[in-house]
């Protein structure tokens, strides 16, 4: 890419919706390697392959320094720092801790309170979503 940049290449990013034309599915990680003002497009490298997003396709990708357990499922990382506290008492939830260390590769450290780890190890009932879909597929909301 002429006139490429060096300023915001080597970022990690992560694609945040499928796209078959480039390759791309939701949860990909890759990091930015060119910039190009001129022509407007931005090259990410995805594992072997690169993909080249013009302006206008960006908002396909986000910044992935820190993402969430749930966006992480199905990747290993090579260092996980998870976050456990009583304020977030909706996620301490044994499945969500448990996938979040089985991610890391070689390090895995948890930050937070002794009280939400336990909490969250004893708890391994998962959240039901209350989204009403089951209703609007049976045809009794209002889908508009």
């Amino acid at each position: 890419m002429a006139g490429s940049s060096g300023h915001g290449t080597r970022r990690k990013v992560i694609q945040t919706e499928n796209n078959y034309e480039k390759d791309g599915f939701n949860g990909d990680i890759g990091q930015v390697i060119k910039i190009d003002p001129v022509e407007r497009e931005v090259a990410v490298k995805f594992d072997q392959r690169e993909v080249v997003y013009d302006y206008g396709e960006l908002e396909e990708v986000v910044l992935a320094y820190a993402i969430t357990i749930h966006k992480s499922q199905g990747s290993e990382f090579p260092a996980v720092v998870i976050p456990l506290a009583m304020q977030q008492f909706m996620l301490l939830q044994r499945n969500l801790v448990y996938t979040g260390i089985t991610r890391g590769k070689n390090l895995v450290v948890l930050v937070g309170q002794r009280k939400a780890l336990a909490t969250a190890v004893r708890n391994n009932r998962t959240e039901r979503r209350f989204s009403g879909l089951l209703a609007r597929l049976q045809g009794h909301c209002d889908l508009q």
